[in-house]
């Protein structure tokens, strides 16, 4: 199989490249880019609903989809990363954006956001905004969600090719594996600083401060991604792989009404190219294969010279047949990752609800936005766990060398998804309950008055969706990252964000729908309610906890269908060694 310019120069890495020396300066700008990140996002909905005066059901469609956008723009990162600029310049470009966007949120801040109206100063829900305080807002937020479309698809791929021998060796299974669940890890502990210290800021300090604190962050997490610039093993940009994608789809639909190649054709069938061992294209997807088979008469197909096709939009290569045979094969378990981004994404409801209870824990009061930490915990100590103590037994067990197969672990925490989510409904069902038996049935968040339950009851429901994130989606990333074309790295990792973007805006539909459709007649409350205790929460968990199951069944036949795992990984090692046997053939004949 053909190597790209890309697997080239990731295969003839050099000392004075790459290494473990680089992680340091990659690790340092991925966690001050996500505590800054994270900082804002955790308190966001409070931000929202006190300074600009949404309801809690708006202000949370308002965050699904600045969510969704912050997922769906990583796919066109990807794609410029490995078609065009790099992964190190588009994480350097990615990273001055999302730095623009946080000093405009802080811009919001700064600047008034209520006209000064005798309405105003009588009651705080009468106030009208500023009528430029939302487009900078929204802009706030675009640009971040930007900035960051270009930093989450590259840095971890620009992380594993610092340390991947593009091989498939135990060894370097167990090394990636091991970066990706320490990568994970030292991200957990930045996001639990977020979600406590940045929270805390904000909290006790206002928000100027609070988000002024972000922007510091990122800057300096720019600054430590460029002063490492000398030491990275920068691979370049190759043009040819999306356009190879495109070509076998092109030639597949102009020769599909001919002959599909018989199963049992051999190489000489097929268009190779020249210099390299001849192969035969997998039976699976076998429709693609007429963009790589040859016609009866070769020599009006290949130039003679080079071996390359005259016309390569009619005529692919078996390798770049099997690339989009890759790509094709994982969508169907992609899609199973769309109902964790609803999960994810709907991570504001637990923040009103910790508002309304009893937060004190001794003498020091948690912030409501700050209990989402026990879920960043529980993940961080999985992988450790995980990783250090649990693999090495279960790989002697299983005889596999991540101790499970990846998608036995996504399975796993699709299932946790669901049990996070019933034990969310129990835990809503109480509290409303002893807020009706304390007759709060009219005081919502914003009343400051709680119920007498403490908030360490969310605990249990965000410790299991941390371990259900710490399955599923580090399965999903080393999955994408294992499975597709080495040459396609950052589009495969930016599968994960472009289902939680799908997930955000299927959480956003759902949250629409069940607000209109549980609605009493003349405008009365709803399931989602900005008065929880005149809501039904609990009901609205209890179907996430329902589609979960079906997302799960969903996913065992998609794994089923799968088949192997582990078999279109394409290694620059086979391609030294098919390189070298053809040429001792050659040298032979001669």
């Amino acid at each position: 199989m053909e190597a790209s310019a890309m697997e080239e120069a990731l295969s003839k890495k050099t000392t004075s490249k790459g290494g473990l020396r680089t992680i340091p300066f990659i690790i340092s700008n991925e966690v001050f880019e996500k505590v800054a990140t994270f900082g804002l996002h955790a308190n966001m909905i409070l931000y929202l609903t006190e300074r600009y005066h949404m309801t809690a059901a708006t202000g949370t469609v308002v965050l699904y989809f600045w969510n969704a956008l912050s997922n769906f723009l990583p796919i066109f990162g990807a794609v410029l990363s490995d078609s065009c600029l790099g992964r190190f310049r588009v994480i350097a470009l990615g990273s001055v954006v999302s730095l623009a966007g946080m000093c405009l949120l802080w811009l919001t801040a700064i600047l008034p956001a209520d006209r000064r109206t005798p309405e105003c100063e009588a009651r705080r829900g009468d106030c009208e905004l500023v009528p430029w305080q939302l487009p900078l807002l929204f802009a706030s937020f675009v640009l971040m969600s930007v900035g960051s479309g270009g930093i989450r698809p590259c840095a971890l791929a620009f992380g594993a090719d610092q340390l991947d021998r593009r091989d498939n060796s135990a060894r370097n299974v167990r090394t990636l594996q091991t970066f990706f669940n320490w990568y994970y890890t030292v991200l957990g502990l930045s996001i639990v600083l977020a979600s406590t210290v940045i929270v805390y800021i904000q909290q006790a300090k206002g928000w100027v401060i609070g988000f002024a604190v972000p922007v510091v962050l990122m800057l300096t997490a720019l600054t430590l991604l460029l002063l490492g610039s000398p030491f990275y093993l920068k691979a370049e940009a190759d043009r040819s792989v999306l356009v190879g994608l495109v070509q076998v789809i092109v030639a597949s639909y102009r020769k599909r009404r001919g002959p599909l190649p018989p199963e049992t054709a051999d190489a000489s069938r097929f268009h190779n190219r020249a210099g390299h061992k001849p192969r035969t294209p997998s039976n699976r997807l076998r429709w693609l294969n007429r963009a790589c088979a040859l016609g009866d008469n070769p020599d009006k197909e290949v130039n003679p010279d080079d071996g390359s096709a005259r016309d390569p939009w009619t005529l692919c290569t078996v390798q770049q047949v099997e690339d989009v045979k890759a790509a094709v094969r994982v969508l169907p378990i992609w899609s199973t990752g769309i109902m964790p981004g609803v999960i994810i994404g709907q991570q504001m409801f637990p923040v009103l609800q910790a508002k309304t209870m009893e937060r004190r824990v001794g003498g020091l009061e948690i912030p409501a936005a700050s209990f989402g930490v026990f879920s960043i915990l529980t993940l961080t100590v999985w992988v450790a766990v995980y990783d250090r103590a649990l693999v090495r037994p279960l790989s002697r067990l299983t005889g596999h060398a991540r101790g499970v197969t990846l998608r036995q672990r996504m399975g796993i925490g699709l299932a946790l998804f669901a049990v996070a989510m019933a034990v969310a409904a129990r835990t809503e069902a109480a509290r409303r309950a002893e807020a009706l038996a304390e007759g709060l049935r009219d005081y919502g968040p914003q009343s400051g008055r709680a119920v007498r339950m403490s908030a360490m009851r969310l605990v249990p429901q965000h410790c299991i969706t941390g371990l259900a994130e710490a399955l599923n989606l580090i399965g999903q990333i080393e999955f994408y990252y294992s499975e597709f074309p080495k040459t396609m790295s950052s589009i495969g990792v930016s599968l994960l964000a472009l289902g939680m973007g799908f997930g955000s805006v299927a959480g956003s539909a759902i949250v629409g729908a069940i607000n209109a459709g549980t609605r009493s007649g003349g405008g009365g409350d709803s399931w989602l309610s900005s008065n929880l205790n005149r809501g039904h929460y609990d009901y609205y968990y209890l179907v996430l906890a329902a589609l979960c199951v079906a997302n799960l069944a969903y996913f065992v036949w998609c794994g089923w269908a799968y088949g192997e795992e582990g078999q279109n990984r394409v290694t620059a090692e086979e391609e030294a060694v098919e390189d070298t046997k053809t040429k001792e053939d050659q040298q032979q004949k001669l």
